[in-house]
This record gives structure tokens, sequence and C-alpha cells, in this order.
């Protein structure tokens, strides 16, 4: 798989968290990105493009990350779900990681830690 081809979900309920990660993945070569508000968009379209890769905050409205996760996971066992948390909710990072999360990254995202995932993928 090439970069080029990477087929990316972005699903916070903050417009600059997604806006910066947007950029991010764009500088790596990344085009195919999709952005979700919420963990209901977040299932809808993840079933519609069927992404590589899913950036997931953990709290959200409307549905959590935790629950749109585990939607997705059903959906498809195989999916890659990337947990993002603040620390104020890394007690949920135990039970994301149950669920079935591949990763999870600490808020304020790191670009570093998303080349390492997106890297990852191309091996």
């Amino acid at each position: 798989m090439k970069i080029s081809e990477i087929k990316v979900l972005i699903c916070d309920d903050s417009i600059l968290v997604r806006k910066k990660l947007n950029q991010t993945l764009k500088e790596m070569g990344i085009t195919e990105i999709r952005e979700a508000v919420n963990g209901n968009q977040a299932v809808e379209f993840y079933k519609e493009i069927n992404p590589d890769v899913t950036f997931m905050d953990i709290v959200m409205p409307e549905k959590s990350g935790l629950d749109a996760l585990k939607e997705i996971k059903e959906y498809n066992p195989d999916a890659r779900v990337i947990m993002a948390s603040t620390i104020g909710t890394q007690s949920n990072l135990t039970t994301a990681i149950k669920a079935g999360a591949t990763d999870f990254l600490q808020k304020p995202v790191n670009n570093e830690d998303v080349y390492k995932i997106i890297n990852s993928l191309l091996k």
C-alpha cells in the first residue's frame, strides 16, 4: 500500500483537533480524509468509506467514541481504530483497548505519534 492510497477517518467534536490532524496527514501525502463530529457520524462514515485507519476521540456528544468503536468492531473486526484522549479521560484507555482499539494517542496529538501509526500501516 502506498501512502497516497491510505483512507483515513478522523472523528472528534473539536474542529481544532480535526484541522490539525487533517493537516498532518495531508503533509504526509494522504489525500483521502473524511471527518466526523460525533460517534454516530463516525459509524456511518466508517461504513461508507471503509477507512484503513480511524482516529477517534473518546468523549463526544450523541455517541461516545467507545460506543462507536464497539459498533465499528462489530461491523469490521479488523478495523484499525486509534483512540485519542486528554489526561482526564485516561481511565477509558483500558476500556478502549478491551473493546478492540488498535492504539491510543494522548491529546494534544503529537505529529510524530501520527507518523508512527501511519508508517506501521505501510509495513
